[in-house]
């Protein structure tokens, strides 16, 4: 079961380097099962989700780029498994996206590509960079609301979206605030404030990804106080990159201490016909001190995200890196931790 079963709308977001690109893309795999529509999109430019995905660079255009993560057969369950969903992926594009808006509601398809040519909306979305976001947001709004403007799209059950950082989410999705300066009334205006009523609403969620250190841990607690005091929803804390805990309490305290037993180390060493040799066993202890003390880290920051207050999730770190395999295994562990 979710903890979500009310979202539509899911931003992920934290602080660069946490690996918040992951772990949207994850989600999106893991809310498409069951035979739902998942849309992944990103805001900025990076073209992380064709890198993922192993795809070539996203346009300005919903693609159909993986299918979603199949039931369990092995799980019980009712009735029997359901077909995967799919995962569509958008690289939104706020100069495309003014485009789209303009043909859209205004009937200026021709028009508006002549701005474009003139370099008008780069000028507008450049010198108003509250503009800019409400274009970025508005694509996300009528993603999750599609309505008979948009005609033949796919309707979605889920969108998941790779934010910006956590020090400019609340800008980037509060677009009424920060347009109070710039449009006092009239569409844009109207437009956003339509688009609050979504991102304040129980279907939206902010996930915030973090990874145990202190930094990212802080930068997380500030994000929900932020968030908490614009008045939008904040979601699960993710937690990446989590070292395997694999050694038990005293196994970590005696590594720290430099009190292993250095005769049982080489002599496992030896058992699998491994030179055993001084330096070898002096390395390896140096190495699983550094371990425990890292463990110790993790373990105070651990504490630190519990009280945070939102539920949170972990995921394991991967020495090798992501690659697409290593995607749906943490949308298995999404899944099964109740994210999805």
């Amino acid at each position: 079961m979710s903890d979500w079963p009310r979202v539509q709308l899911h931003v992920v977001t934290g602080k660069g380097g946490t690996g918040k690109s992951t772990v949207a893309a994850s989600l999106a795999l893991a809310l498409a099962s069951h035979g739902r529509q998942v849309l992944l999109c990103e805001v900025e430019g990076r073209q992380g989700i064709a890198r993922m995905f192993d795809v070539d660079p996203l346009p300005y255009e919903e693609r159909r780029i993986a299918t979603g993560l199949a039931d369990d057969p092995a799980a019980p369950a009712a009735a029997a498994p359901r077909a995967a969903g799919v995962v569509h992926a958008l690289h939104v594009d706020p100069e495309a996206a003014l485009l789209e808006y303009l043909a859209m509601y205004y009937k200026l398809g021709r028009a508006g590509r002549a701005l474009d040519r003139f370099g008008v909306i780069e000028f507008a979305t450049t010198i108003a960079p509250g503009v800019r976001d409400v274009l970025l947001t508005g694509k996300l709004f009528e993603a999750v609301q599609r309505n008979s403007r948009n005609k033949g799209a796919t309707t979605y059950d889920a969108v998941v979206l790779d934010a910006p950082p956590t020090g400019r989410i609340v800008q980037f999705l509060n677009v009424s605030d920060e347009l109070a300066g710039l449009a006092k009334v009239g569409p844009i205006k109207h437009q956003a404030d339509t688009m609050m009523t979504l991102f304040r609403s129980p279907r939206t969620a902010v996930h915030l990804v973090t990874v145990l250190e202190e930094m990212p841990v802080q930068e997380t607690a500030d994000g929900i106080a932020e968030l908490e005091a614009a008045g939008l929803p904040v979601g699960g804390v993710v937690v990446n990159q989590v070292r395997p805990r694999d050694l038990d309490a005293s196994a970590l305290a005696a590594a720290r201490a430099g009190t292993l037993d250095r005769d049982r180390v080489a002599a496992d060493l030896a058992s699998v016909s491994l030179d055993a040799s001084p330096a070898l066993v002096d390395g390896l202890l140096a190495e699983a001190r550094d371990h425990a003390e890292r463990r110790a880290l993790e373990d105070s920051q651990r504490e630190v995200v519990a009280g945070l207050g939102p539920p949170a999730y972990e995921l394991p770190r991967l020495p090798g890196g992501v690659d697409l395999g290593g995607l749906y295994g943490f949308a298995a562990e999404l899944r099964a931790q109740g994210l999805a």
